[in-house]
């Protein structure tokens, strides 16, 4: 499971995309949230959109691998997705907060490996928050509050990338996956090759 974090700002949808076109065996857990749909978003594409109700209603009855509050609104992953995806043997990626990560190491630790994605400059972050367009002042303001919170966890992941250059990030991003692929822990197929090896000397 690899775990995609940033603060608002930094590119991290935008990597998320990426990777989803572009790597093999990926599939991308697509969360449930309580908040209001963005012109651009497609239910279903972007998110499970839901009402407070149903919400609870998924986290009361354990359906939920993580969950967290931002800014008035709910945010969960849905475990039976990731399950499904697992059992076929896929990676499953997740763009969720630090708070969703802890969640996770606390339920699987040994499979999750994170990623925290910097934006190259608080100007830069900024700008790219209020490009958005899409809410109002005093929303702006709460995420820029939250991003400047989340800044202080990058030291809480396994890696962390610089977005400065798109290409350049997904690069780094892909090396990492590659390289965590490649661990004996992930190969499943690796420790009964080598033990069959074993068994022919």
């Amino acid at each position: 499971m690899f775990v995609l974090s940033s603060p608002s700002g930094a590119g991290k949808t935008t990597l998320t995309r990426l990777l989803v076109q572009k790597e093999e065996n990926i599939d991308l857990s697509i969360s449930v949230t309580t908040r209001k749909r963005r012109p651009s978003e497609v239910d279903g594409v972007h998110y499970h959109f839901l009402t407070r109700e149903a919400f609870e209603k998924m986290r009361d009855a354990g359906e939920l691998l993580e969950w967290a509050e931002v800014h008035g609104n709910y945010y969960g992953t849905p475990a039976k997705p990731v399950e499904k995806a697992l059992a076929k043997g896929r990676d499953v990626l997740f763009d969720i907060d630090y708070q969703g990560t802890r969640q996770l190491y606390k339920k699987a630790a040994s499979d999750v490996v994170s990623i925290f994605i910097l934006p190259p400059s608080i100007a830069e972050m900024k700008k790219r928050i209020r490009r958005r367009a899409t809410e109002d002042e005093m929303t702006i303001k709460k995420r820029l509050e939250t991003a400047k919170h989340e800044l202080t966890r990058w030291g809480e992941y396994d890696y962390v990338v610089i977005n400065d250059d798109l290409d350049a990030a997904f690069a780094d991003i892909h090396a990492i996956l590659s390289a965590e692929r490649m661990k004996r822990v992930r190969r499943t197929g690796v420790v009964a090759f080598a033990k069959k090896l074993q068994s022919k000397l």
